[in-house]
């Protein structure tokens, strides 16, 4: 290891129409060229049309991302606004009806398209990733199966994808929920090392079931262009302290479980059994349920896993400097996730009589708003 831990973000966002506040299916392209013109490599299409990525430059303090994400997420929302079109971070899109939305046609979605069918013109989510440095594979490998316990309590702190396709799924993360119609996602298996896991990749690349890795789409792996362990469990965030303090913990994980190999080792088809449990009971009741504790064979509240987490990596938090970002992980907890705010404007307004399309609406103003760092513009 480089001791240095150094990492990156990713944000993916939707593209709608301001007027509409529904999905855009005009202006995209000029917008897109607009935005690669202006923001260069830092912009991503995404596997449909209206979906844009954004990408910090590793960084190795706090501050430094901060200030990253806020001026790509300002600049993309400029140039949105050019084109009568609005950038939205959530896991889904409240009002977005897939079969309306075109695929990109470039040729890498094009050949994913044409393997995932339906499945994939389905996928209209948007998430956040994570990537630490982790130089060693073997390493890489090591704490992906180590780091699974924790994944849930990062899903839970995310959650920003309650309604999907106009209704309410009772689910404060439904992302995931879609996202597992796609093959190889969820949890990894638990490998026995970097042989093990390269053979996997070798045997689904020889066979031509995979072009690379990168058709891996687990909610943790080992990166294909960069020496990193990514994560990809939560959702995009809509606030910028969400993603940063989501961001904190994760690399405080990373170099915990780096610096201490016994802890979690020796996991089980049990405790990923359990992990996937937490991971269900995170979609469905975010920060607000509880945790299956293998130890004591109990459930805790993910509050007190939070704590216990907060305390475990606090000597790490130290090292990195991001004690700052860490604490914000309790301000989530006290004034609950995306999802959470979403789900109160929705009631709202339904409580004042509007109908529960204009009610979703409001929620759209207000996810764009907040993206972007802006003051919500009611219509």
């Amino acid at each position: 290891m480089s001791g240095d831990y150094k990492f990156g973000i990713e944000e993916e966002y939707f593209v709608n129409d301001a007027s509409k506040r529904d999905i855009a299916r005009g202006r995209i392209k000029e917008f897109f060229e607009a935005c690669r013109e202006k923001l260069s490599e830092d912009i991503q299409p995404e596997m449909l049309e209206p979906q844009i990525e954004i990408a910090t430059k590793p960084a190795l303090d706090f501050a430094d991302a901060r200030s990253q994400l806020t001026t790509l997420r300002s600049s993309v929302g400029a140039i949105a606004r050019d084109f009568n079109l609005s950038v939205m971070a959530s896991g889904t899109h409240p009002v977005a009806i897939w079969s309306r939305v075109r695929a990109n046609l470039q040729p890498r979605y094009g050949k994913v398209m044409h393997d995932l069918q339906m499945i994939g013109s389905r996928m209209i989510l948007c998430g956040m990733h994570v990537h630490v440095e982790v130089p060693d594979l073997a390493a890489r490998v090591d704490i992906m199966n180590r780091i699974q316990p924790y994944l849930p309590l990062l899903l839970a702190l995310s959650t920003s994808s309650p309604f999907w396709q106009s209704q309410r799924t009772g689910l404060l993360g439904y992302r995931l929920a879609a996202y597992r119609e796609l093959p190889r996602t969820g949890l990894p298996d638990l490998f026995d090392g970097a042989k093990d896991y390269q053979r996997y990749i070798d045997t689904l690349v020889e066979a031509r079931a995979i072009e690379n890795s990168s058709y891996v789409w687990w909610v943790i792996r080992p990166s294909l262009k960069h020496p990193t362990l990514e994560l990809r469990v939560a959702d995009s965030c809509t606030r910028v302290d969400d993603t940063l303090a989501i961001a904190a913990l994760y690399r405080c994980l990373v170099r915990h479980l780096d610096r201490d190999p016994k802890l979690n080792a020796g996991q089980t088809g049990a405790s990923r059994a359990i992990n996937d449990e937490n991971s269900w009971r995170a979609q469905r009741y975010g920060i607000h349920g509880s945790f299956v504790d293998e130890a004591s064979r109990s459930a805790k509240p993910v509050r007190q896993i939070l704590e216990e987490t907060l305390d475990l990596v606090a000597e790490d938090a130290k090292a990195l400097g991001c004690e700052r970002e860490l604490d914000l992980a309790r301000w989530i907890v006290a004034r609950g996730t995306s999802a959470d705010q979403q789900l109160t404007l929705y009631t709202e307004a339904l409580g004042r009589g509007l109908s529960s399309r204009d009610a979703l609406s409001g929620v759209v103003d207000w996810l764009s708003a907040e993206t972007v760092g802006e003051p919500m513009v009611r219509h």
